[in-house]
């Protein structure tokens, strides 16, 4: 189907860009986004303009919010009306530890990175969407990824799952609104799922995953995620909004 376009947020590697090929074998036109133009960014761009779809550069700050409106408006010039938003953007702690040893400065990073500017992208999206007249053969979504530790406690990283709490709610909140609207609204919980930012810990988790941590003995890797979102991006889920899918491989699922 013609027509669809999507930005996705923080999609010059790991979990974004996964999502971002996958939409774009669906045939959307894809605007990649990241905080500067390095050669990362770039490679995501000539790497996306290899599946025949219109490729747009979204190089901005999510975090500031004085940006959205007019890269909404460049992006749209470039690839067409957006049907899609994939609020995937996000950051980790400064330093894990102890929360009494929680510093402010991260504290607001974690919140602005990957709650404020998650929240505020989801109102200028929609704005636009309904400021206008849209095709009603198309499909019209936000997905939010946020993660397990929306749920999950995570002891050294406490500010990261305090954002990603309020991002959980931040979904449900606009699916609320918008449900009325024909826009449907998901949250996407990824649990162990390799990239830059679980690196560090990531031999780690995989023989937890092994020992059972996770119902499925793996590791997520971003093109389970990209599969994932690409399914509720081309409305394979008819009849749902609202819904968070825990992309966790059972991890959060209660046992004795």
């Amino acid at each position: 189907m013609s027509g669809r376009a999507a930005l996705i947020t923080g999609s010059t590697r790991g979990i974004g860009f996964g999502v971002a090929v996958e939409l774009a074998k669906n045939g959307f036109a894809v605007a990649i986004n990241g905080p500067v133009e390095d050669a990362e960014f770039k490679s995501a761009v000539i790497e996306m303009g290899k599946f025949g779809v219109k490729v747009c550069k979204a190089c901005f700050d999510v975090s500031d919010i004085s940006l959205h409106e007019s890269h909404l408006e460049k992006i749209e010039r470039n690839i067409g009306p957006l049907t899609t938003l994939v609020n995937n953007a996000g950051v980790g702690v400064a330093r894990r530890g102890d929360p009494l040893e929680v510093c402010e400065s991260s504290y607001d990073r974690c919140m602005n990175v990957n709650a404020k500017a998650m929240f505020f992208l989801c109102q200028a999206f929609s704005k636009r969407l309904l400021d206008r007249k849209r095709n009603p053969d198309l499909f019209y979504s936000i997905v939010n990824v946020t993660s397990s530790n929306a749920n999950a406690v995570a002891v050294p990283r406490a500010e990261y799952c305090a954002s990603k709490a309020a991002a959980a709610m931040i979904s449900k909140t606009f699916a609320v609104r918008l449900g009325g609207e024909d826009i449907h609204v998901y949250d996407v919980q990824p649990g162990l799922i390799e990239t830059d930012m679980t690196a560090p810990v990531m031999e780690q988790y995989k023989k937890r995953s092994k020992d059972g941590l996770t119902l499925l003995p793996r590791i997520g890797t971003p093109r389970d995620m990209g599969e994932i979102i690409a399914s509720l991006a081309c409305g394979r889920l008819p009849y749902t909004t609202g819904q968070v899918i825990s992309a966790d491989a059972g991890m959060l699922v209660s046992r004795f």
